[in-house]
């Protein structure tokens, strides 16, 4: 059987752009109208654990988003709330939501690292699972593309040389 065309460029594809994770993407929107949410206008009046659980879903929003920005801003808001963790499962879930925004910001070690003390917590949690196996396959990958740029400039650079010693000779 003979695959098509279309689904060779699109592996291809896929592997130099990162195609392949599965963690999902928040739109503009979604990201406004969590940030609507946990207003200071809207806040009032809510309990405690509303006010907690409207700030959790910004946070996500945020660290889920396309724009680098809010990403940090994500990061950012859960490092702080991370001191405020009343229970591990807590704990475990806004380290888990750092971990992906480091991996969204291609910082793969530090997603990795922290994807692992979600391990620590609850060893069989299946979002961090999958993470850290997302991790490790970009990490892998992007070292496969880079040394195929290295083997490239190494090959170009001996073939100007041997270039100019046929020419010298």
């Amino acid at each position: 059987m003979v695959p098509n065309n279309g689904s060779i460029f699109d592996s291809i594809s896929n592997f130099f752009t990162g195609g392949g994770d599965h963690i999902p993407w928040c739109d503009r929107d979604t990201v406004a109208g969590c940030e609507r949410e946990a207003s200071s206008e809207s806040v009032n009046g809510m309990s405690d654990e509303q006010r907690s659980e409207s700030i959790m879903r910004l946070s996500w929003a945020l660290v889920h988003s396309r724009q680098p920005e809010d990403v940090e801003r994500g990061i950012a808001m859960l490092e702080a709330a991370l001191a405020g963790a009343n229970s591990a499962s807590q704990k475990r879930e806004r380290l888990y939501l750092i971990a992906v925004g480091y991996y969204r910001n291609g910082d793969y070690p530090r997603s990795r690292q922290l994807a692992e003390q979600c391990l620590e917590i609850e060893p069989n949690w299946r979002q961090a699972l999958a993470l850290k196996q997302t991790v490790e396959e970009r990490i892998t990958k992007d070292g496969v593309v880079g040394i195929g740029i290295t083997a490239t400039a190494v090959g170009l650079i001996v073939g100007g040389i041997a270039a100019a010693l046929v020419r010298r000779g």
